[in-house]
């Protein structure tokens, strides 16, 4: 879906999976330190919304999340994973309840395959799975933010800002009362300085949560019963994932930020040395120049110099080897 706020002044349409809404509308920079201060808004209208009612709901939900939900209290948000039987991360939902429904925002171009498999796994439970994007959009307000929610509006409240379900018909409007608008690139940027997954991303098809630091905020470690489980446990007893996520300093003479997949080699080897990983995510930032995050095996030394590419890159501990 195309959101209305590209009829902004200055907004320039996101590519990729982030079509749809803007990317930036025309001063990077200012729209990140307005986001970092708490003001503004971010149009995620492109995220897909489901909901889920019914009286089985919850505990329906933690037969199949890698979170505890079956007592999960109206208001509270919380995230959790679907996975694989063989533990690889599938899906993402950023959760909340509000009393009578569930509610969840997830990747775009996402929702048809989890609606798929959420509707195989009904059953016998008392549960209704709807599609919700067409009337619900996602607006992401951050932390500090004093802008007015609208009456009757559902919340999704964490630490880095509240979610916004709010009425598509309503987009516009609430933007133009609540704004300035801000682009995604401003909320990516601040996502990998906070060393924040996304699925998609920082994610491929053999991701299991341990790499990312997942298992802090989107994994119960006291419950079992859903799929994937036994790698979940297996890995956490062993302490041995097969690659973790950094955080990376790079040097800010280059001119092109480095893409999704871009090789990771140690800085001793040379650019023709093995690789070592890759780039997940990159982004400019308004105070730490050019940063990404990327995927690297376990064993790099953790004061090892990198290169991303042929640029130099000093990395950060976000997931303990």
């Amino acid at each position: 879906m195309k959101s209305p706020l590209l009829s902004l002044p200055g907004a320039v349409p996101a590519e990729g999976v982030d079509e749809g809404v803007a990317a930036h509308y025309g001063e990077l920079y200012r729209e990140q330190r307005a986001l970092a201060d708490g003001t503004g808004l971010v149009d995620l209208s492109h995220r897909g919304v489901i909901t889920v009612t019914g009286d089985d709901r919850l505990s329906w939900l933690h037969l199949l999340l890698t979170q505890h939900v079956s007592d999960l209290p109206a208001g509270q948000a919380t995230e959790a994973l679907i996975l694989s039987a063989h533990g690889h991360i599938e899906h993402a939902l950023y959760l909340v309840d509000d009393g009578t429904t569930t509610w969840a925002h997830i990747e775009p171009g996402t929702r048809e395959a989890l609606l798929a498999y959420l509707e195989s796994m009904k059953f016998f439970y008392r549960v209704e799975v709807t599609d919700r994007t067409a009337e619900f959009a996602v607006v992401h307000l951050p932390a500090g933010s004093i802008a007015p929610v609208p009456d009757g509006v559902v919340v999704r409240e964490t630490a880095h800002g509240r979610d916004l379900f709010l009425p598509r018909a309503d987009l516009e409007a609430y933007a133009e009362a609540g704004g300035p608008a801000i682009g995604v690139l401003a909320h990516e940027a601040l996502r990998v300085e906070a060393h924040r997954p996304r699925l998609g991303f920082e994610t491929d098809h053999r991701t299991i949560p341990h790499e990312l630091g997942w298992i802090g905020t989107a994994v119960h470690l006291q419950k079992g019963c859903y799929r994937g489980q036994e790698t979940v446990a297996r890995v956490h007893n062993l302490g041995k994932p097969p690659r973790r996520l950094v955080f990376l300093h790079l040097d800010g003479s280059e001119v092109h930020l480095p893409g999704h997949g871009t090789e990771v080699r140690l800085a001793a080897d040379g650019p023709d040395g093995r690789k070592i990983g890759f780039v997940t995510t990159s982004a400019r930032h308004h105070e730490l120049g050019p940063i990404a995050l990327a995927l690297v095996k376990r064993n790099v030394p953790v004061d090892a110099e990198l290169l991303v590419g042929t640029t130099a890159a000093a990395q950060e501990v976000v997931v303990e080897p």
